[in-house]
């Protein structure tokens, strides 16, 4: 990354900066109708049809150059590995989850853990929510795009993005996070709109794509095995438990808002795949195995097809898509490590501004811990994803269906369980000198086995117990 230089014009970078003011403006000018912890986590309950949709869309794709870099190492086959799995769950979430989320009238994933299950589920639903919304990714790539865009070091790109990202938030809460989001999100589509036009123009249509591109990378699993498949495929069910569908549900207006604002959100997730994977597989197409940082997939076709103001225009997209997560990532972030970890744990249930100040703090100092050893948004992805995916999925779809509940010794012990086992085998596999994982299996299939065993005989006791009584 060193090496790789970005040509901004004057005019570039007014745009740039422009759009750096207009979020801290929008943030600012954002007020709270009080001081209830309505107003601050779910920001009163008020969210209508477009504010969701737009606030979700934005919030929910902010890995951009990861998505640059998923392409360019697998093609075709990383929309199919990625993006495809996502759009399965994404609709089992609106058809079966999303009204009884909406219906709950909680502020949390880990309150409803502690609603059905008790606080000891609910503060480790907490610790696992609290790793699966690390901003880390999203702060790492804030971080390479400011410093190509400034020509200043990472950490000092990453810290300003982190200051950027908080102050606002201290004080608007999500009523802050989503008027920004509206904002980003009509930046990312014409940020990246922007860019396909000039690559039909400079390069060819899709006849340049064919002509250029090997045959794995314009077929559906290409180089990739069926088991790492499978892998990407059931980590797409981190829609089921992400925080920011649940928040999003939580503090929606009207009872239809969620299921018809998850199904429209698919539908602009779908269009801008098609607008990430192209550019993606044009910037391949054009540097071939030229290009030695995939994660700059996008950045380096920029410089090579993109006029002045159309290239700031550009970066600006792929900055809001990153932005809008990241900042929403930190504040779900903090506020579960404030209300759902430390509140509960000394017995406060009343919101403390205090703890969400820690939280931020403890957010922030992960965050640029995990950037750091793991340089990498796929990696990150995947390592998160592997270890805390399959240990909330059982504890969390559970509590939200009656016949599924189990006694909560029962549901405690296969997520912690899930838990460690997953990251046991990472680890083994890790030091492996050829990064075998045991039995040959990926972290999180025998993390999620042990998980499902557990509940499973907990779920046979329930039963035997019903049928003993009758």
């Amino acid at each position: 990354m060193d090496k790789f230089r970005v040509a901004l014009s004057t005019n570039d970078y007014l745009i740039i900066i422009a759009y750096f003011v207009s979020v801290l403006v929008i943030g600012f000018k954002t007020k709270t109708e009080s001081n209830s912890i309505k107003d601050y986590l779910v920001a009163g309950r008020s969210l209508t049809l477009p504010a969701f949709v737009a606030s979700l869309v934005s919030t929910f794709y902010g890995g951009v150059l990861g998505i640059g870099e998923f392409t360019y190492r697998f093609g075709l086959a990383g929309w199919f590995l990625y993006a495809f799995p996502y759009y399965i769950f994404v609709i089992l979430f609106a058809l079966y989850l999303s009204d009884r989320v909406r219906k709950a009238h909680l502020y949390t994933i880990p309150d409803k853990l502690n609603r059905v299950y008790g606080k000891k589920v609910g503060i480790l639903g907490g610790f696992f929510v609290f790793l699966m919304s690390t901003p880390a990714p999203y702060l790492f790539i804030m971080g390479i795009l400011i410093s190509l865009v400034f020509s200043v070091k990472l950490l000092t790109a990453m810290v300003f993005a982190l200051l950027v990202s908080v102050l606002y938030l201290i004080k608007g809460g999500l009523r802050a996070d989503v008027r920004v989001n509206m904002f980003e999100f009509v930046m990312m589509f014409v940020g990246f709109g922007i860019i396909l036009p000039f690559c039909f123009n400079t390069l060819g249509g899709f006849e340049y794509l064919d002509s250029r591109l090997p045959e794995a990378d314009l077929s559906l699993l290409g180089n990739s095995t069926l088991q790492y498949f499978l892998v990407w495929f059931f980590l797409g069910s981190w829609v089921l438990v992400d925080p920011s569908f649940h928040q999003r549900c939580y503090a929606a207006k009207r009872k239809s808002t969620p299921k018809i604002g998850i199904l429209i959100s698919l539908g602009f997730w779908i269009l801008f795949d098609f607008l990430t994977t192209t550019a993606g597989l044009y910037s391949k197409a054009f540097f071939l195995n030229d290009l030695k940082d995939p994660i700059l997939s996008f950045p380096a076709i920029a410089e090579k097809v993109l006029p002045p103001i159309a290239k700031g225009v550009f970066y600006v997209g792929m900055i809001a898509t990153v932005m809008s997560s990241l900042h929403s990532y930190i504040f779900i972030s903090a506020t579960t490590f404030g209300r759902d970890i430390l509140s509960r744990i000394k017995n406060q249930d009343d919101y403390n501004n205090t703890f969400n100040k820690i939280g931020l703090l403890i957010s922030a100092v992960l965050s640029l811990f995990l950037a750091y050893t793991i340089p990498s948004v796929v990696n990150i992805w995947y390592t998160v994803g592997t270890l805390v995916v399959p240990a909330l999925l059982i504890g969390v779809v559970s509590a939200y269906f009656d016949k599924l509940r189990v006694e909560s010794k029962y549901i405690f012990l296969a997520m912690i369980s899930s838990f460690f086992v997953s990251l046991i085998s990472f680890v083994l596999g890790s030091l492996h000198k050829d990064s075998v994982y045991p039995l040959g299996l990926e972290p999180m299939y025998p993390g999620l086995i042990i998980g499902m065993i557990i509940y499973l005989f907990g779920y046979s006791q329930k039963s035997k117990m019903r049928t003993e009584q009758d």
